[in-house]
């Protein structure tokens, strides 16, 4: 089953339990606007993407840009606005250029927002029950070009959120 950003927004909502005005807060701290009603219909579990379009009436697709802007506004959230030192430019963002690299940079983002080193990532993923080396993660958290970059899959990324849920809705 293929996720959607919808589907990633919904996962991510439930694992951090995100309040709907929380949401709403992510996305704006990530320069875009929502209301709590678009969130509302963003977190809206789509139908069967092989039925017809009337049936998913009150759902809004979360695009890359919405999804890029709700990452980095959970940054900002959990870590607060960095200011860039004098004379030093600032710094770009990852932003999810294509479909291929979504998933791998949700993750790195997740990293910087919720100050996760490798170790503690590799033990959410282990948590979900999925056994992944330091270089399988090393490789999925490089950047995209670099000659041991690998794609990261949906399993990844679901379980990661899985285990995210573990470790933060158990606390």
């Amino acid at each position: 089953m293929l996720m959607n950003n919808n589907d990633i927004l919904i996962r991510l909502r439930y694992a951090l339990d995100l309040k709907n005005s929380e949401m709403k807060e992510i996305f704006e701290l990530g320069g875009a606007e929502v209301t709590i009603e678009e969130v509302v219909m963003l977190l809206k579990k789509s139908k069967n993407n092989y039925q017809d379009e009337s049936e998913n009436v009150g759902n809004m697709e979360c695009t890359n840009d919405m999804l890029d802007a709700f990452l980095n506004g959970f940054i900002t959230f959990k870590r607060g606005k960095q200011e860039p030192k004098p004379g030093q430019s600032e710094k770009p963002t990852l932003s999810i250029t294509n479909n291929e690299s979504v998933n791998n940079i949700i993750l790195k983002k997740l990293k910087i927002a919720l100050t996760l080193t490798s170790e503690e990532m590799l033990d959410i993923l282990d948590e979900a029950g999925i056994t992944v080396t330091k270089g399988e993660l090393s490789a999925v958290l490089r950047k995209e070009g670099h000659k041991n970059y690998k794609e990261c899959g949906d399993r990844y990324v679901r379980n990661f959120l899985k285990g995210l849920a573990l470790k933060y809705r158990d606390q």
